[in-house]
């Protein structure tokens, strides 16, 4: 259901298999049938989750895993009540998100450029391998990582729509990419044209024929998110940042905090990422903090008085 009703995506089925399975596993040992069981069986589970020392975050999404199974049982007819209907979740309290300043992308982004002119670290590696063919490697690998970083803080992409762009992305005339985000929503998001630069710079460095604008020797035959997030903070740690404070999803977060300290409506962010619902966008507002004390400030009638 989840995949031909919902168009879930593969890395939430796989997290909905794991979650189900540690559930159901639990429920044969206890001698509980899922089709026919009360609620105490499943705040029993619930309780040894914390035992186990899962986060409340953690425990929230497996409860809400749980509730879309039992709900699937009750609207399918084949059981006669929802045990989870009176069971509340986990209090959690929401993190703020991991953001780098402008001055951090930009640095950043300097040495990726950097490596992708064959200068820095790229430059002193080919030089000590003494062969042209590995400089001409590590150039186009630096292209493709300043690719994929412009692409990331241009668009705000999820990575894994980012790592599965089509090759034909870098060829099109259009200023905007038609995106296929979860649940088969598709939007559309500006490019910069310093993005389609880098594309247009990659592209003219892959030696390999094939769909993907980022292929790799990988199941999927494009780059793998563990492949990108472990480079990335490299580069990170090359630019003088901490690595621990990179990652594709901060880089994705910077896109929509800095949009949103220029002045971005908060609704504009949330088509742009593809939250199918704002209160998701919402957690960036705690940078608005500021502007709207200073609009205030300028605009109320009586601040002057």
């Amino acid at each position: 259901m989840l995949a031909a009703e919902r168009g879930a995506a593969l890395n939430t089925l796989a997290a909905y298999r794991r979650d189900l399975a540690d559930y159901l596993g639990a429920l044969a040992r206890g001698g509980h049938d899922p089709v026919a069981m009360e609620a105490a069986p499943l705040r029993a589970y619930l309780a040894d989750l914390e035992t186990r020392g899962l986060s409340a975050a953690s425990a929230a999404r497996r409860l809400s895993c749980i509730r879309g199974f039992h709900r699937f049982l009750y609207a399918e007819g084949l059981a006669e009540d929802d045990p989870s209907a009176p069971i509340g979740g986990p209090r959690r309290v929401r993190a703020l998100p991991k953001v780098l300043s402008v001055a951090e992308v930009d640095r950043l982004l300097a040495t990726a450029r950097d490596r992708a002119a064959g200068n820095g670290a790229a430059r002193d590696g080919a030089a000590r391998d003494g062969e042209s063919g590995n400089a001409a490697k590590v150039d186009a690998r630096g292209t493709r990582m300043l690719c994929l970083i412009e692409l990331l803080y241009a668009t705000g992409l999820r990575v894994s729509e980012l790592i599965a762009l089509p090759r034909a992305a870098a060829s099109t005339r259009e200023r905007y990419l038609v995106v296929k985000g979860k649940g088969g929503r598709e939007r559309l998001v500006p490019l910069t044209e310093v993005a389609r630069g880098a594309m247009r710079d990659h592209l003219a460095n892959l030696t390999t024929d094939g769909p993907w604008l980022f292929p790799a020797d990988s199941e999927s035959g494009h780059l793998t998110r563990q492949s990108f997030a472990r480079d990335l903070k490299g580069m990170a740690a090359a630019a003088g940042l901490r690595a621990d404070r990179v990652s594709p999803h901060v880089l994705r977060h910077a896109f929509a905090s800095h949009l949103l300290q220029n002045g971005a409506d908060l609704r504009i962010v949330q088509e742009l990422l593809g939250h199918a619902d704002i209160s998701t966008t919402q957690i960036y507002t705690h940078v608005l903090d500021e502007r709207l004390k200073t609009m205030v400030r300028d605009l109320h009638p009586l601040m002057d008085e």
